[in-house]
């Protein structure tokens, strides 16, 4: 019994109106009304999937996972069963659930909520060598204000000084999976079937470091590049292919240090599925083809 998706994460920023405008560029769709939060959602899904709250800098506000019904009350139990207390929801924060606190400080909402999934996108007429699909039809057509349109938030990954407590708290005590580690280096724990939900790079100190949105192509991924360069956002890095995840990757500068990430491509893991998590050796961690990273790239930027 463990949580079952990753509903949302949301940021303490120093200007919300920026951040909002960020993630409208990047693709989302504005949700917020009358709540103090700025809210964003994938068009593809009814509910919100990343929320901006009003603070002094940029870090990380909470965490918030699914865990319907006997997985909530399994969580709960493990919870109590390890002394861990629950706390108050922060000022303006999602009503329900329950929240508590990971081993590095982050609030971390659990909620009874079944796993909200976007409809699936048709299959990709791609041909292969001796295997066309695309038959008398262009592959694009030029694009017309296009850019990108995420289907749902696939991964956060945080900075920690310390992966293996932070591994012990999400993997015994919510019930996540190991996917694939570079022992030291940083984790890739999953609870849906993409390879990772949740990542952790080791760091002298807690941060957000990016979260990750799945898009329909390669080519959206470019399309949403080109539309945030027009917009006048800061490239981050790509286009490259992760080894650990195996998921196609570019990542744009968010306006306070870290990243957002669209990916495409990622390792499919069925709950049933005989799946051997691998220690990697640090040449793998990044990348298996790509530009080289940008030097700063895991520096972690913010002041705890």
């Amino acid at each position: 019994m463990a949580v079952r998706s990753l509903l949302h994460y949301a940021l303490e920023v120093p200007d919300q109106q920026v951040g909002q405008q960020f993630y409208l560029d990047f693709g989302f769709q504005d949700a917020t009304g009358a709540a103090n939060a700025v809210k964003l959602r994938p068009k593809a899904l009814e509910r919100e999937q990343i929320l901006l709250y009003e603070g002094p800098k940029k870090r990380l506000h909470h965490l918030a996972f699914a865990a319907p019904g006997e997985d909530f009350e399994a969580v709960r139990a493990r919870l109590r069963a390890a002394g861990i207390p629950e706390i108050d929801p922060p000022q303006d924060a999602p009503e329900g659930g329950i929240w508590v606190r990971d081993p590095d400080g982050h609030r971390v909402n659990i909620r009874d909520e079944r796993p909200v999934t976007p409809p699936p996108d048709p299959p990709l007429p791609y041909n292969s060598p001796g295997r066309p699909v695309r038959v008398a039809a262009r592959a694009v057509e030029p694009p017309v204000e296009a850019g990108a349109a995420p289907r749902k938030l696939g991964h956060v990954l945080l900075f920690t000084p310390d992966i293996e407590r932070q591994k012990r708290f999400y993997l015994d005590i919510l019930g996540m999976k190991l996917s694939d580690q570079v022992p030291g280096v940083v984790a890739f724990l999953r609870c849906t079937t993409d390879h990772h939900n949740l990542a952790f790079a080791q760091s002298d100190r807690p941060g957000f470091h990016h979260g990750s949105f799945e898009v329909g192509s390669i080519d959206e991924i470019m399309f949403g590049v080109e539309r945030m360069r027009e917009r006048g956002w800061q490239p981050g890095w790509g286009l490259g292919r992760h080894c650990i995840g195996s998921n196609i990757f570019y990542y744009l500068r968010d306006p306070w240090g870290s990243y957002a990430e669209y990916y495409f491509d990622i390792d499919y893991i069925p709950e049933d599925a005989a799946w051997q998590p691998r220690d990697w050796d640090v040449r793998y961690a990044l990348y298996v083809w790509g530009p080289a990273p940008p030097p700063d790239f895991l520096d972690n930027k913010e002041d705890y």
